[in-house]
């Protein structure tokens, strides 16, 4: 069934773009759920980077300060606080490199009395490359609040081991008996099959009224009334005599062998919720190499994590946006929750990297007419003018002339050998292949026939690039090629005839109007 779409505004859209452009075209107090996790030291130039080493290599080309981070993000903060409804809430997440400035600045933007929260994240396992100060393994979520009336579900968490094992040392057995747990039962966690673990809980009175009260015509509390032959505690009992049959009715009572011991109440694990949340958050791990979900983005958070903060702070329907999306966590997390979303990044690699994880892990597609009968999703804005392409960072443009291809990117420019990405033709992959241990399906990776792809973001080409180009082929042993620029000059045109006619290799040359052309066709096709 196709969820109610909002009257004020379009969901279930990405953007492309600075969100402060975008956020500028939303109305006042729209959103319920705000959730960002900007990078430190972004910029207008902001650049996705797959692989570890680039990103700190260009960590030091980017804002030289704090300082520079704060005035980037203070106008799109002021934007998100625009947009977010009073009954709203906003979580900030952030690293220690500039999160007591974040804090100041939000304090001033959305108001100290609308802070609720620090969430610490234990994001990472301990580790030695700190020889003088404790090695840093959170992050921390700032959350605040939009004003009064703002939706917050308590989350529970499972027991401790040394909860269970101190409290819950009852057994009520298949048959209807009740035991308490050996010592190895209780080490190793075991429970008999059919039977259920429970602990105990006090039935005196509460201290003050209600059966704690004193009964003027019997001078004793109203819970003073002997049941089933055993007294009642000083107080009295909790409960009404009628009560207190109704529990006995249904097992909810455990009598003592002496007349003179208590009579408890059972509390069975199976029915408890678990202990509250707080705001120490230790039980989500890390994204990890072998995990299922993991994509190789840099700063890619778990679902985990984004389902408990939307679970928490929002409701069915309600719009979720996230303006700096990345690889699009925070997005998937509201689709499967059933809340409306939107998603903005600067990146186009990062718009296209998360389209296609909706369209692999959800029921939506990205198609218009989906998307307005409410069954999909929708891109805006990725550049396509030869204008725009131009501007965006050279790795931004690396990917976005593979893609366009139909290639794969590479996820690292370290050590591409002048290769920037791979075509797999489609009869390459055998049908339904699967690995022989694993049994799941397999990747391209392990496929030999395929097609280099070189891109250089340039007017013209020349005759070196070719070369270099050549020389990659000739390594990897690749009988043809596609290069991408914005043109060739005669040349580089000229070498890619010379290289065909002496070694029967192909390097077909692409350039980027051919590329918008093809794109275009295929759009209106």
């Amino acid at each position: 069934m196709a969820r109610r779409s909002s009257a004020l505004l379009d969901t279930r859209v990405i953007y492309c773009g600075d969100c402060l452009d975008q956020l500028q075209k939303l109305p006042d107090r729209c959103v319920d759920l705000i959730y960002i996790d900007p990078p430190f030291n972004s910029n207008r130039n902001y650049e996705v980077f797959w692989g570890e080493s680039k990103e700190t290599r260009a960590f030091e080309d980017r804002h030289e300060s704090t300082k520079a981070y704060i005035e980037f993000m203070r106008p799109r903060c002021v934007e998100l606080a625009r947009v977010l409804k009073k009954t709203g809430s906003f979580y900030y997440h952030c690293d220690w490199h500039a999160s007591h400035y974040v804090k100041v600045m939000l304090d001033q933007i959305l108001g100290e009395q609308n802070f609720l929260n620090e969430i610490v994240w234990k994001r990472a396992d301990s580790h030695n490359d700190a020889t003088k100060q404790f090695p840093v393994v959170s992050d921390s979520i700032f959350l605040y609040a939009g004003g009064k009336g703002y939706t917050f579900t308590p989350q529970h968490t499972t027991y401790p081991a040394e909860t269970l094992r101190n409290w819950y040392v009852w057994l009520e057995l298949s048959d209807g008996t009740t035991r308490r747990m050996t010592k190895e039962e209780l080490a190793n966690q075991s429970v008999p099959a059919g039977a259920r673990r429970f602990n105990t809980g006090d039935m005196s009175a509460p201290a003050g009224g209600g059966m704690a009260a004193i009964n003027k015509a019997t001078g004793k509390p109203n819970g003073w009334y002997v049941y089933k032959g055993y007294q009642p505690p000083e107080r009295g009992w909790r409960n009404s005599p009628e009560t207190m049959a109704e529990l006995d009715r249904k097992g909810l009572l455990l009598f003592p062998k002496e007349k003179d011991g208590r009579i408890m109440f059972k509390r069975y694990l199976d029915e408890q919720s678990g202990p509250v949340l707080g705001n120490v958050w230790t039980d989500i791990d890390q994204i990890r190499a072998n995990d299922a979900e993991r994509l190789g983005y840099p700063t890619q958070k778990p679902l985990a994590l984004l389902d408990r903060i939307i679970a928490t702070s929002s409701n069915p329907n309600d719009i979720v946006l996230d303006a700096f999306c990345g690889c699009g966590t925070a997005l998937l997390a509201a689709e499967k929750l059933k809340r409306q979303w939107i998603g903005i990044d600067i990146s186009p690699t990062a718009c296209r990297v998360m389209a296609k994880r909706l369209r692999d892990n959800t029921t939506l597609r990205e198609d218009e007419k989906l998307w307005k009968a409410g069954r999909g999703f929708v891109v805006r804005d990725l550049p396509w003018s030869e204008a725009q392409l131009r501007k965006i960072p050279p790795f931004e443009f690396e990917n976005w002339a593979v893609i366009a291809l139909g290639g794969i990117p590479n996820k690292a420019q370290v050590g591409d050998m002048g290769i920037d990405g791979r075509i797999f033709p489609v009869s390459a992959a055998p049908k339904g292949a699967k690995d022989v241990q694993s049994g799941e399906n397999v990747g391209l990776d392990f496929m030999d026939d395929w097609y280099p792809v070189q891109v250089k973001q340039k007017d013209k080409a020349g005759r070196p690039d070719i070369d270099s180009f050549e020389a990659a082929m000739i390594r990897s042993d690749r009988q043809k090629g596609f290069f991408v620029a914005f043109d060739f000059s005669s040349d580089a045109l000229r070498e890619v005839d010379g290289f065909f006619r002496k070694s029967k290799r192909i390097i077909i040359p692409l350039t980027v109007k051919e590329i918008l052309e093809e794109q275009i066709a295929k759009k209106l096709a």
